[in-house]
């Protein structure tokens, strides 16, 4: 079972995984479509990938798809620990232009869902982090979008210096 706690961001939420333990450690269930049902959330997979940082410091971000092929995401931290962020971008959203930061660990184990028309990125905490995704529509070039990671029209508070930045990512134009 998986605990669905919404944040301030409609239907953004963290999850966080119910551990079956034993003598030997323990068993916990990261997906299931039929709790992602029942919480009202995108429970489609079209797409599952990972990322590595080797640094502490390196910014992704700011991710997401333009219509029709807008994506939700789930993200779970396997290695290391991240600041992920999730900024609302969808215009008619009470929290439009808001930002949520949620601390992703291997040892919290805990995940994020990034509902369709918000963007995401994340900034690494230590070094050597992987990163796991799970998409619901597939990646499409031609609708991939970003925002820049310091536009003053959000103001994300970052909790670290940025070391490393992809320049596409260092280079969004700013927010309109």
């Amino acid at each position: 079972m998986m605990l669905f706690e919404e944040t301030k961001i409609p239907g953004a939420f963290q999850i966080r995984l119910e551990l079956k333990t034993d003598n030997r450690g323990f068993f916990a269930r990261t997906w299931c479509r039929h709790e992602f049902e029942g919480a009202g959330l995108d429970a489609r997979a079209a797409q599952c990938s990972i990322s590595y940082s080797a640094l502490k410091g390196t910014l992704r971000g700011m991710h997401y798809q333009l219509a029709p092929y807008g994506e939700a995401k789930i993200v779970r931290c396997t290695m290391g620990s991240i600041f992920d962020v999730i900024l609302d971008l969808r215009e008619t959203s009470l929290t439009y232009k808001q930002w949520i930061g949620l601390t992703l660990t291997a040892e919290n184990r805990k995940m994020a869902y990034i509902p369709q028309g918000c963007a995401h990125g994340f900034l690494t905490l230590e070094d050597k982090t992987e990163i796991a995704y799970q998409m619901s529509e597939f990646y499409r070039p031609e609708a991939a979008c970003g925002v820049r990671w310091n536009d003053p029209a959000f103001g994300i508070e970052w909790p670290d210096k940025i070391q490393v930045i992809s320049e596409q990512d260092r280079n969004f134009p700013d927010f309109r």
